[in-house]
Formats: structure tokens, sequence, C-alpha cells
């Protein structure tokens, strides 16, 4: 054999660019390239000189979408509403609804059974509990709700719990009140 190469086996970069490699060796190749081509009086490295053809349709319309997803395929109904939301800007109100319409499968069954949700304002969720135990313990759990909460629907949708007890009975009845003791001084 002798030490000159075949022309068929693939020579490596010059001796001067062996130190190059990827994408180093790509970018030189090309500046060379555009050397040679403006030495030889062309005008190259500018981009694009004309504008991109257009493709004429009839009627303003495609005639073939092609194998990918199309605005004109089937949407599903949660892809919509959700792009809906997003356009209208309900989304915070979409997450705060969440909490109530999910609470069972956010806090879980046994929760749910005993403790309900009834006012979000300004990230504070006012819990309800069945009795003062309930109360008792939903506040000892509390940093495990809002952290539940907070991955079913999203951060600083919830950011506190107020948790209260029972309602005691009123003894108000429509839009009037007396000031006073209340039914206490009728009792003898």
């Amino acid at each position: 054999m002798s030490d000159e190469t075949d022309g068929d086996e693939p020579q490596g970069p010059p001796p001067e660019l062996a130190h190059l490699k990827g994408m180093d060796l790509v970018r030189r190749a090309l500046e060379e390239a555009r050397g040679a081509a403006r030495s030889q009086g062309k005008d190259v490295g500018h981009g694009r000189t004309s504008a991109p053809k257009k493709i004429v349709s009839r009627g303003g319309r495609k005639r073939w979408s092609g194998p990918g997803p199309d605005s004109r395929d089937p949407q599903t109904l949660g892809s919509l509403t959700s792009q809906l939301a997003k356009s209208r800007g309900w989304t915070p109100k979409v997450a705060e609804g969440a909490v109530f319409a999910r609470w069972a499968s956010v806090v879980g069954e046994q929760i749910a059974e005993h403790a309900t949700p009834t006012v979000l304002r300004e990230g504070v969720l006012t819990v309800e509990a069945e009795s003062t135990a309930w109360a008792t313990q939903l506040r000892m759990v509390q940093p495990q709700l809002l952290a539940k909460i907070a991955a079913a629907v999203g951060d600083g949708v919830v950011t506190s719990l107020k948790i209260v007890g029972p309602a005691a009975p009123t003894w108000r009845k429509g839009k009037y009140n007396v000031p006073g003791r209340g039914p206490r001084d009728t009792y003898g």
C-alpha cells in the first residue's frame, strides 16, 4: 500500500481547521465560501433579495391543509372554552370557580363531607365547617389544604383560608334592626 489516499476515502478538514468541530467548522467553511464568491465579484451574505413566492389560491381558501393540525380540524370543548376564557380575560374567574366545583376532589371526600367553601374574595377562601371540632382540625392542616388547592387550580388563586365553625342561629328577620340585647330582654 502507498501513503497516497484513494479518491474513495473521505478527507478530513485541512490542518489549519483541524481544531474546529461541529458548527464552528460549518461557520468557517461558510465564511470561506462567501469569501471565494466575493472574490469572483458576486454579492453574497445579505439574505434574500426577493420576496418569498406566494401561492395564489382560489376564493381565499387553501386547497389542502396537509397532514398536520389545522384550525379547521375539530376542537375539543375544553380547549375551546379555555381559549375563550383567555381571550376574554376570564381566566382568574374560571380558576376561582374551579375551587368550588372541584372542592371534593381537591381536598378529599372526608374533608368535603364536613367542610364547605362559601366565599372567595381577594384570595381569601372562607370555609365553613360543620362543627367546631372540624374547624379546629382544619386549622391544623391549613398549610396542606393550601398546597392541595394551589396544585389543583394554580398558585395565587387562594392565598389564605378563613375557617369558621357552624353559624349560630340569628334572631334577625327582615332588613331593619333595633339596637339592644335582642330577644333576651323579653324573657321575664
